[in-house]
């Protein structure tokens, strides 16, 4: 997909930075070389936590094109960093992106449908309002409503009582009072 994009671009293509490590590395370093694309597509391999916000930093966009993955945070990282993104429709967090608001999906499946994303995010007239408004989605999804989410939950299941049997089910229910004796000591800022 990356080199049926870099063959078709109207503009100057970008290179390709593909980062971790794993078994099919040497496969795709053979694939590589097999397209003529040792110049443009950069393999670092594995890269540490700490050391990703360099990359996201000198990034222009984001790619992810995992073929079967629950939701992909890399996805979350991205956006938060204010980088417009490509994501596969195969990946939980494709349902953030809105096709030429703040990035655009693909069929990780299909060559030209990867490489028409991959042109579409390189030849967007305003990158940055791509990337804002990923950083808006993503911002609407920290701490604060993770928190409000497991407190309305807890909510509900001391509403509906304990369900007959479960040890686990007690034991949440358990820490939910807990949870609630602990607010109501603090005057309810717990």
């Amino acid at each position: 997909g990356y080199a049926r994009y870099r063959a078709g671009a109207a503009h100057e293509a970008w290179p390709l930075i593909l980062l971790g490590d794993g078994t099919l590395r040497p496969e795709l370093e053979q694939q590589r070389a097999r397209l003529d694309l040792d110049a443009h597509v950069h393999m670092p391999g594995f890269r540490q936590y700490a050391d990703l916000p360099a990359y996201y930093a000198t990034a222009g966009a984001f790619v992810h094109a995992s073929t079967v993955e629950q939701w992909g945070l890399v996805v979350n990282e991205a956006m938060a960093s204010g980088l417009p993104v490509a994501v596969s429709s195969n990946t939980g967090s494709a349902e953030w992106v809105t096709e030429g608001v703040n990035g655009f999906t693909f069929d990780p499946k299909n060559v030209a449908d990867i490489a028409r994303a991959l042109d579409a995010l390189a030849s967007h007239a305003d990158r940055p309002s791509l990337g804002k408004a990923g950083a808006a989605v993503v911002s609407q999804w920290g701490p604060d409503r993770f928190g409000t989410g497991l407190r309305d939950a807890v909510a509900y299941a001391v509403r509906r009582g304990s369900p007959a049997g479960g040890l686990g089910h007690d034991a949440i229910l358990h820490a939910v009072g807990w949870v609630q004796n602990r607010r109501r000591h603090a005057g309810g800022n717990a």
